[in-house]
């Protein structure tokens, strides 16, 4: 998710107050107005809480901090509780160690919360598993050992838990230096894996997670290609040994996958919930959160393009909002800035050269009086990420990033939340910035 930076002190408090959409891309509070810090999540439900481990990583580094645990009954409002693992010094979780992507599963044999995670030193060459064991959902976890799963490599991984009375559970991995992406099954106690049943061979996978459909399994995964993001895919079986189907994009490819790779897959009812991050290598603790509808309507895993969305646990179901748009052609042009005509676009037209004294306004925007949800939809062709300043009637002004597009063609959109006074309200972007900005589209207002 993409940082909000410079927010008004009015929205600083907002954001501690209860939440009821998902809005992607921006920066998720906790209850107690934090920022969320639980990248590379695993989900765990336990009667009607939802327990989510990630990767904290306030302290912009990859090296290990924590594993967080936060709760929640709404996948909405999330409260942190103790921190699940801590590091341990003179072991492979100590603070110069990788623990990456934890996924915790419960073992009814033993009556135990059991996690893995992906354990590495800090150049990743180690390139192994790591397991620890509580009795509480949160824990704190103790850590039971690290090692190559049946003597291979082992780097970005997942946990498979199958709806089988025995619950049988797999380990899903990047192996042979990413090469070859392999499942294999769990002992009983969920403490090591006993054997390989498929391996996808060349296919250069990672981020991976499974979600069954139907009696189908489909594997959700992205390709290899460090901090940057590339278009994930999925697969599908009949069973975990395969065949494998070949694979297929769950989003346009151009966007790749909307900037994000691939954390957690958690079933919705007939659908699912992707949970990506939105990583920034340059400044880790700011990464966000991309989660949107994982849509099976059709038969096959669709990503759905959300900007402000809700979730109805009780029913399995989901909601996409609506909202009002506003072309940025539609504007004031001010300074350097100038119409840009190409098919990409909304209406085939955008305005571009925003910042270094090139300014558009967009007026009667309509409000009513309270925070509203707006959806930036740009252009960056730049490999780094750019800002624009965002003033409404001529208040100060908010930074928003607006990271890479993936060439100028391609169409993002990223969140800011504003408060509009009832009826018409303007709106001004790339003031004050002496930087460019990328190419403002249009806007939703929700």
């Amino acid at each position: 998710m993409t940082a909000l930076l410079f927010l008004p002190i009015i929205l600083l408090f907002a954001c501690v107050h209860a939440q009821n959409v998902i809005v992607s891309g921006a920066a998720w509070t906790d209850t107690s107005g934090n920022v969320i810090q639980a990248h590379g999540a695993g989900i765990l439900k336990v009667g009607s809480t939802f327990y989510w481990f990630g990767e904290d990583k306030s302290h912009n580094s990859a090296l290990f901090k924590a594993v967080s645990c936060y709760t929640s009954t709404d996948l909405v409002n999330w409260s942190r509780q103790n921190d699940a693992l801590s590091p341990v010094a003179n072991t492979m979780i100590s603070t110069n160690n990788i623990v990456e992507r934890p996924k915790v599963v419960f073992n009814q044999k033993n009556s135990e919360y059991v996690m893995w995670f992906h354990s590495d030193s800090s150049n990743y060459g180690a390139a192994m598993v790591g397991v620890a064991t509580a009795k509480s959902p949160c824990g704190p976890y103790t850590y039971k050992g690290s090692w190559k799963p049946l003597g291979a490599d082992s780097r970005d991984e997942g946990l498979f838990q199958d709806d089988d009375a025995a619950q049988t559970t797999y380990l899903l991995y990047a192996s042979d230096n990413n090469q070859n992406f392999k499942i294999s099954r769990l002992d009983a106690n969920y403490y090591n894996v006993t054997s390989q049943v498929s391996v996808l061979s060349g296919s250069t996978l990672e981020s991976p997670g499974i979600v069954k459909h139907n009696g189908k399994y489909f594997l959700i995964a992205s390709h290899t290609s460090g901090w940057a993001p590339n278009p994930n895919k999925w697969f599908s079986a009949s069973s975990l040994s395969g065949p494998w189907s070949s694979q297929a994009d769950i989003a346009p490819s151009a966007v790749r996958t909307y900037f994000s790779q691939n954390a957690y897959d958690l079933p919705l009812g007939s659908n699912a919930i992707y949970m990506g991050d939105r990583w920034r290598p340059s400044l880790l603790g700011s990464s966000r959160y991309i989660w949107y509808p994982l849509d099976f309507s059709s038969g096959s895993p669709t990503l759905v393009h959300a900007d402000v969305w809700s979730v109805n646990i009780q029913a399995g179901t989901y909601s996409v909002a609506s909202g009002t748009t506003y072309e940025a052609e539609s504007g004031t042009l001010g300074g350097a800035a100038r119409l840009l005509s190409d098919s990409s676009f909304s209406a085939g037209r955008s305005v571009g050269y925003l910042g270094n004294g090139g300014t558009v306004t967009l007026n009667n925007v309509q409000g009513n009086g309270q925070a509203h949800w707006i959806a930036l939809y740009y252009a960056n062709g730049d490999s780094s990420w750019r800002n624009v300043t965002v003033s409404v009637n001529g208040g100060g002004t908010t930074l928003v990033d607006q990271p890479d597009t993936g060439g100028g063609h391609v169409i993002l959109s990223v969140p800011i939340k504003v408060t509009l006074r009832n009826g018409a309200n303007s709106i001004t972007f790339g003031s004050g910035q002496s930087n460019y900005a990328g190419d403002l589209d249009k806007i939703i207002v929700y």
